[in-house]
């Protein structure tokens, strides 16, 4: 973005000189017009400052488009990436679309009024040389006007940059719980949630006011001080001129463009000052933007691996949110061949669908790694391996857009793929008995569809593109009898076609035809092995534990006790 920039501060200096214009003009008048009282030259003067003044506006025109075209600029180059950097985020890590609103607020910023004054402040120096050169004493007294105006601008910074920044935090919480409240609105409405619930809501709430109150009245305090000090001295400075004009050191023309000088010199502090909240705003969005795009750099030179054969490898993995006291997933190692199926079992809460998040890069562990062909997942660009990958959560998102968009992951090209999918998850009859086929609209997260068309509609997502390892979570738990009769058929083709598949599920129809299961209980391995060998084990006796100065006498007697 330099070259918008440049271009912006060039005009700047254009528009800062022929801001002389107006002072030149008030000399000359008092100098040279009305002790001559020639009208012809002041027509003449009268004309080149109109003519000055119509090119500082055309020019400042030119800048401030200068700076829009900036903003789009910055937009095309940046704006997707935000989205894809905070897609890469670990969903506990993400604000949902604060990023992005942080990176409006910056963009905003740099293309809006406020910007304008940044861009002149650079430029007051020119304004004091010409005071200098009118007369030292000027000169000096609006160097100290300067000095005091720029000490009580960093006074204003020191006051309300904590107590803005507090209430920006404030904020994004407020608006991250309310994106919250709204998406849950159904379940707020049929449990009477409401009240509690605004009460929760207000207190990051009234935090923000509160705090954006304080920042207001301390910068309201300054800057009215500051425009207080900016009148005072611009008054004064007549005062000087109007002494040195006395005793002759200077003309009346000297005093009347000393005072438009100064004013002029003093303005963008002003300016700046009173816009501090919305720099302050900018400054902090930027250096959140910055550590979102340096947690996720591009890696455009990254090796290119060949599609996965599907070997799944789980070593030690550790995984527990930020701020937990204690992980929930506790140190799991196992291995599957590629094209095997693997069950995953357990009772709520213990640590099911993490796994599965762990398990596609979802989520990043904290401590091992989950390998696929040898191959971390958590640092395989997520746009390649995404390709070869189907998952399926247990809560099911649509997005707002067709059904066939849906399946075919918004990837243009041959629909047949989609169709592929649709026909393999055995939802493409259902589909086409939909009054607009693969082109009806799903609504706000498929809202239009029901909880089992939706989750089929997934499955389909999920087996877009012939994948070579699928995670399923809980993929049968809003289907029918038809919807579960297609799973299963859904899943044995997948398995004659080599795809590894990770299929977690409390059903035991579900859960069939895996090869392999595990048994998770509280985020460690309880059992790991063959399906039937597992089956048996969790399903026979309770084993004997060792029980001290207790001995098993005869094979009767045990019998007996």
């Amino acid at each position: 973005m330099r070259g918008y920039f440049v271009t912006a501060g060039l005009f700047s200096l254009a528009i800062n000189l022929l801001y002389l214009a107006g002072p030149l003009y008030m000399l000359q008048v008092y100098d040279r017009v009305v002790s001559s009282g020639s009208v012809t030259t002041l027509t003449m003067l009268t004309l080149a400052l109109l003519l000055a003044y119509g090119a500082l506006s055309g020019l400042d025109f030119v800048r401030s488009r200068v700076l829009s075209r900036a903003g789009i600029r910055l937009d095309s180059l940046l704006a997707d990436r935000v989205v894809a950097a905070t897609l890469e985020q670990p969903s506990s890590e993400t604000l949902r679309s604060q990023p992005l609103r942080d990176f409006d607020t910056f963009r905003q910023f740099i293309t809006g009024s406020g910007i304008h004054a940044i861009f002149d402040l650079p430029w007051a120096p020119l304004y004091l040389i010409v005071i200098f050169l009118l007369h030292p004493l000027l000169g000096a007294f609006a160097l100290l006007g300067i000095v005091v105006l720029s000490l009580m601008a960093l006074v204003n910074e020191w006051m309300v940059r904590r107590t803005l920044s507090q209430a920006n935090d404030a904020a994004t919480r407020n608006y991250g719980f309310t994106d919250m409240s709204l998406r849950n609105a159904e379940v707020v409405r049929a449990m009477g949630m409401a009240a509690g619930l605004l009460k929760r809501w207000a207190r990051d709430r009234d935090l923000m006011l509160e705090r954006q109150l304080t920042a207001s009245d301390r910068a309201a305090r300054m800057s009215s001080a500051i425009k207080f000090t900016r009148m005072t001295m611009q008054s004064l400075v007549l005062g000087i001129g109007a002494y040195l004009a006395i005793e002759r050191f200077a003309s009346v023309g000297v005093m009347f463009a000393a005072s438009m000088l100064l004013g002029r010199t003093l303005q963008p502090v002003e300016q700046v000052v009173g816009g501090w909240r919305g720099f302050v705003s900018a400054r902090d969005a930027f250096a959140r933007i910055k550590r979102l795009l340096e947690a996720s750099p591009p890696n455009y030179n990254a090796l290119i691996l060949p599609r996965p054969t599907g070997r799944l490898d789980v070593q030690s993995v550790v995984f527990g949110p930020a701020g937990s006291p204690r992980p929930i997933i506790k140190g799991i190692s196992f291995s599957i061949a590629a094209g095997e199926a693997l069950g995953i079992i357990g009772p709520s809460g213990a640590g099911k669908s993490t796994l599965a998040r762990l398990l596609v890069g979802v989520a990043a562990a904290n401590a091992g790694a989950v390998r696929l062909d040898g191959a971390d997942i958590a640092i395989w660009p997520k746009s390649r391996l995404g390709r070869h990958v189907g998952y399926l959560p247990q809560d099911v998102e649509l997005f707002a857009d067709t059904i066939g968009a849906n399946i075919g992951r918004f990837e243009r090209g041959d629909d047949s793929k989609a169709i592929e999918a649709a026909r393999l998850a055995g939802v493409h009859e259902m589909i086409l008995a939909l009054p607009q086929g693969y082109d009806t609209q799903v609504g706000e997260g498929g809202a239009v569809l029901s909880g089992g068309y939706r989750q089929r509609i997934g499955l389909a997502r999920a087996v877009f593109g012939n994948p070579a390892y699928i995670v399923l979570d809980e993929p049968s738990s809003n289907l029918d009898s038809a919807g579960d009769a297609a799973l299963a058929e859904c899943i044995e083709r997948l398995k004659q076609m080599g795809t590894t598949i990770v299929l977690i599920s409390h059903r035991t129809m579900t859960i069939a035809s895996v090869d392999k299961l595990l048994v998770l209980r509280d985020g460690m391995i309880e059992a790991f092995g063959g399906r039937q060998e597992v089956i048996a084990r969790i399903s026979g006796p309770a084993p004997l534990k060792a029980v001290p100065n207790v001995v098993v006498a005869s094979t009767a007697s045990a019998g007996a006790a």
